[in-house]
């Protein structure tokens, strides 16, 4: 696991923010399929083709953390939001979902081999340059958030 971190300011406010997409899905499969969708076609259409580390990276990442957005985080009536930064040196994903309780941990047990699930943040340790979990400011939840180092990916 990587060493926690103060996470990063959000590209958001960055000024080398290039491209910035936001979005409300359904938590439901459907929208976290929707949203893995969107992910890889918003970073192909900024300049990281479909079959480019940095998409396919980053397109997992937002994967895992909106599989558990739906799974872990769901709360009846309620949806989850992403968000998708791009910078010239770097690409983060925020996920945010309205469970307040279910925060995930930064210490990754071990996963069993036999097992079916529960490696979904241990994809994210090992593909992301950071990850961390902040609290949602205006309202009840959370967010998750990864971001990837543009450096070792060339577009």
């Amino acid at each position: 696991m990587k060493p926690a971190t103060t996470p990063p300011a959000g590209l958001v406010h960055d000024p080398a923010t290039t491209h910035e997409f936001t979005m409300q899905f359904t938590s439901t499969p459907r929208g976290a399929r929707l949203a893995r969708r969107l992910v890889s076609h918003r970073l192909h259409d900024w300049g990281h083709p479909y079959d480019s580390t940095a998409n396919e990276t980053i397109t997992l990442i937002a994967a895992e953390l909106v599989a558990n957005a739906v799974r872990h985080g769901h709360v009846p009536g309620r949806d989850f939001h992403l968000r998708l930064a791009a910078s010239p040196a770097a690409l983060r994903v925020d996920v945010t979902d309205t469970r307040t309780e279910k925060r995930p941990s930064r210490v990754l047990p071990p996963v069993a081999v036999e097992e079916e699930s529960g490696r979904g943040l241990v994809l994210v340790d090992a593909l992301a340059t950071n990850w961390g979990i902040s609290p949602r400011t205006a309202a009840p939840g959370k967010t998750v958030w990864a971001s990837v180092d543009l450096v070792p990916f060339p577009s």
